[in-house]
């Protein structure tokens, strides 16, 4: 096979971000422009800004991408952009750019779910990686369990009815008074801490679904906290964050493993920014490993926001050729 090389294109929340990667699994150039600590002060991505910085940087980002490459547009095979979920005024400056460039080139559009690509992230950490599998893609706006039956094939074994694992992580950080993000600081935190200290509620549904719930844990911790204020009882905050990662992490990997149980898999995935909590990655290894199954995860950089990964989903759409053409739009809601 001739080498294919994928320009992808990321801007579906706070990270404007371009990238090249080869034949879906190397990744040649990777440029992220956070948007951090331009959102800190509000506890949370304030939507109206993250649009404004995406029109700022998108255009020195893909120049970045593509100079640290060493490559010009005319060396691109395709180009693939995140199309949803996400914010709607950030997904279309990415949808925009990726536009006019496939116009001005006349190179492939392709068309990217954001969530497909968080899965994807494993291909490029993990060059020897085939489907099938089973993907746990856990973010601040996403919990999915996604049954991976080919690079393109994707099936829901489970997802949350309420709170994304993410946003419970920022919620609980900001009760504690942290700051945002709240998942690494929460992580780092509990290590000091006893995840046996408080126990919160573990949620199962009922008629063995794998579906997620996490807003009860979360309305949990909150009460917990103010019980304690309210009392004027000194709360040890290592110790709330440690059994609060205990009860998430719990769930996460109970869901995940009966997920490939069921569906026959003999590796997990794990996806997302989520996936780079390390007492996640921890439990989920020493958990599956009692059943025999394999478990994989990207570095840190791959399980955030990045467009390696977009690129990544967009080299196997272009392979089955589906490619968007110019009337594509942004879809805040679109499901995987």
């Amino acid at each position: 096979m001739t080498d294919k090389f994928i320009l992808g294109i990321e801007s579906s929340c706070d990270e404007t971000a371009a990238s090249i990667v080869k034949n879906g699994r190397e990744i040649l150039s990777n440029v992220i422009n956070t948007q951090v600590d331009f959102h800190k002060k509000y506890g949370g991505v304030v939507p109206e800004i993250a649009s404004r910085k995406h029109i700022e940087n998108i255009d020195s980002v893909i120049d970045e991408a593509l100079f640290s490459a060493n490559m010009t547009l005319s060396d691109i095979d395709a180009i693939s952009v995140t199309y949803g979920p996400g914010l709607v005024g950030a997904l279309l400056v990415g949808v925009s750019s990726a536009k006019a460039l496939s116009f001005a080139t006349g190179k492939p559009l392709c068309a990217v779910n954001h969530i497909r690509g968080h899965i994807c992230a494993n291909f490029v950490a993990h060059p020897d990686l085939k489907p099938p599998f089973v993907c746990l893609v856990a973010s601040g706006g996403h919990s999915h369990i996604v049954n991976v039956k080919d690079y393109t094939e994707f099936e829901i074994l489970g997802r949350t009815r309420d709170d994304a694992a993410g946003e419970a992580f920022d919620k609980i950080a900001r009760v504690l008074g942290l700051g945002y993000p709240g998942g690494p600081l929460i992580d780092e935190l509990a290590k000091s801490g006893n995840g046996e200290a408080v126990y919160f509620p573990r949620v199962k549904m009922d008629n063995n679904s794998l579906d997620f719930s996490f807003s009860g844990v979360k309305t949990a911790v909150i009460n917990y906290i103010h019980k304690a204020e309210q009392k004027g009882e000194e709360i040890n905050k290592a110790d709330i964050a440690a059994s609060f990662q205990e009860a998430v992490t719990d769930v996460l990997c109970e869901h995940t493993i009966e997920g490939a149980l069921l569906s026959g898999a003999e590796t997990v995935a794990l996806a997302g920014g989520v996936a780079a909590n390390s007492a996640l990655r921890a439990k989920m290894t020493e958990k599956c490993k009692k059943h025999g199954i394999s478990v994989i995860y990207p570095p840190p950089v791959l399980c955030t926001d990045n467009a390696a990964m977009i690129a990544s989903a967009g080299f196997f759409e272009f392979q089955k050729g589906n490619f968007a053409d110019l009337t594509l739009n942004a879809v805040p809601n679109l499901p995987l």
